[in-house]
């Protein structure tokens, strides 16, 4: 049975992960991959390109030998295995999910806080401040999204959760209650 590559990069990630903790590296392997998701950025068909058929192995071992120079120890091995297993393309999935795992081992709420005007320094700072708190975590890193629709209050949207302070659902909750 095929898995599909979300799946494959699920399980890539979170054993890069489980691997980085046990060996003390996860803040070395992270910035490791930050870097090579620019490099995968730069170049949007490298993933395929070590991947599929276009070139001849000994054309993608060279490309390979480039890529992971920069590379040594549990990243340089974790490559060789993504790349002999024809996986090149769901690296930055792979990465992703370090990336969420890794937030969460350091207590860190990424989410998005969409408010109908955008927030000051100073109210997006509270609201993250209070959006840690509330979830559970210690710090929270939320990207202000900009919609009209909500006319005031937030949404804030992290880990799969929604906390919904819009004026809108405020006047449903209301309306609710008036027709009970």
């Amino acid at each position: 049975m095929k898995l599909d590559k979300y799946t494959v990069g699920k399980r890539y990630g979170k054993a890069l992960f489980e691997l980085a903790i046990e060996n003390q590296e996860a803040d070395s392997i992270y910035q490791d991959l930050i870097a090579l998701r620019e490099i995968f950025h730069d170049v949007p068909d490298l993933g395929e390109i070590l991947s599929d058929a276009r070139l001849e192995p000994y054309e993608k071992d060279e490309i390979m030998k480039h890529l992971v120079s920069d590379y040594e120890g549990t990243m340089e091995n974790f490559l060789y295995v993504v790349y002999n297993y024809s996986r090149m393309n769901d690296l930055l999935l792979m990465i992703d999910e370090y990336e969420r795992r890794y937030d969460e081992h350091n207590s860190l709420l990424l989410g998005t806080a969409s408010t109908a005007i955008p927030l000051t320094k100073e109210q997006h700072q509270l609201m993250e401040e209070k959006a840690a708190k509330l979830l559970g975590y210690e710090r929270a890193n939320l990207i202000n999204l900009i919609d009209p629709d909500i006319v005031g209050g937030v949404i804030i949207e992290a880990n799969y959760k929604v906390i919904d302070g819009s004026i809108h659902k405020q006047l449903e909750q209301i309306q609710e209650l008036l027709l009970k």
